[in-house]
């Protein structure tokens, strides 16, 4: 037997993928395959939120395993539209590996060490919103690419991928802002000069996580016996992640906003609570409305009624008037 895969086919894309197919079939013992397909934010240019946020690298996964050109799809989980997609299951979330955002600057320079008017490059409008609250005197520079596109735009950090310089552009910015998970994955972290701690930067929900989705047929808890995906993907799940990243994605789902809107959530469980913080931001850094709560309701439903409640207390306390949420 032969699962096949989808994935995008970027460097990250491929990395992670492989990574997720590799346990599947350890756990499983069936053989696999990664099937590559292009999406529309592979192919589209201009910013994530014109193109209307990172669900654009989505659809065309879906599209295949609806028909049954895959068996099942690996995503950044922080990618994934909130909304329920007729026929697919998110069959298993791996352990989460680190959430937070990272700095890659020339010259090993921190945040508090840029100079005064510094170009930092991000596709993230919760990310530049975040860095302006910080430093408003920064010059936040929005960028798309993948990872070594962006790193090479920073001098001295291209490293072993030359091919990845941008004629014009190559080392015109002092910095970017990335995430470390993806970093970690294609073995990069020798470039990041600072980690941002959650309370200077809350990361995108679902960041650092991946999620595996598969047709619902063969997801994990069907009637009927489940076949080797099923029970693979039922042991690769990891609860507490999954907890965590519906309690975040519940936040976006109950403020109407999508993926690329300035709003940063994470949830993590101690012991016999869940807690979950969350941020929305103007995009221009001048207001940010943060709230948290915690839960000892831990199953799925606990965590999706903690996301709401926490949503409901940055509604309450302005979140809607200080940047366009429907329209994100």
């Amino acid at each position: 037997m032969t699962v096949r895969i989808g994935t995008r086919a970027s460097k990250l894309a491929l990395t992670q993928s492989q990574q997720a197919a590799d346990q599947l079939a350890a756990v499983g013992g069936f053989s696999v395959e990664l099937v590559h397909i292009k999406t529309e934010g592979d192919v589209r240019t201009g910013s994530l939120s014109q193109m209307g946020g990172t669900g654009v690298f989505v659809a065309a996964l879906r599209e295949a395993l609806l028909a049954d050109v895959c068996d099942a799809a690996v995503h950044s989980l922080k990618d994934l539209p909130t909304g329920a997609a007729p026929g697919l299951t998110i069959g298993a979330t791996p352990k989460r590996v680190d959430v937070r955002d990272v700095l890659c600057a020339r010259d090993g320079l921190k945040l508090a060490d840029l100079p005064e008017g510094a170009k930092v490059g991000t596709g993230s409008p919760r990310r530049a919103a975040q860095l302006r609250a910080a430093r408003p005197d920064l010059d936040v520079v929005d960028i798309r690419g993948n990872v070594d596109t962006r790193l090479g735009r920073v001098p001295g950090l291209a490293g072993n991928a030359p091919e990845a310089l941008v004629p014009g552009k190559s080392g015109d910015l002092d910095a970017v802002v990335l995430a470390a998970a993806g970093l970690e994955r294609i073995n990069r972290l020798d470039v990041v000069t600072e980690f941002f701690e959650t309370d200077v930067m809350l990361p995108a929900p679902g960041q650092g996580s991946l999620a595996i989705e598969c047709r619902t047929a063969d997801a994990p808890g069907q009637p009927g016996p489940a076949g080797a995906l099923a029970q693979a993907l039922a042991a690769l799940n990891d609860e507490d992640t999954r907890l965590a990243v519906t309690a975040e994605r519940a936040v976006l789902a109950r403020l109407e906003a999508g993926c690329a809107a300035p709003v940063g959530a994470y949830a993590y469980r101690k012991g016999s609570m869940l807690h979950l913080e969350a941020i929305v931001c103007a995009v221009d850094g001048t207001k940010t409305v943060r709230e948290k709560k915690a839960t000892d309701g831990l199953t799925e439903v606990g965590a999706t009624l903690l996301g709401i409640e926490v949503a409901e207390l940055l509604l309450a306390a302005g979140a809607a008037e200080i940047t366009d949420l429907a329209a994100s």
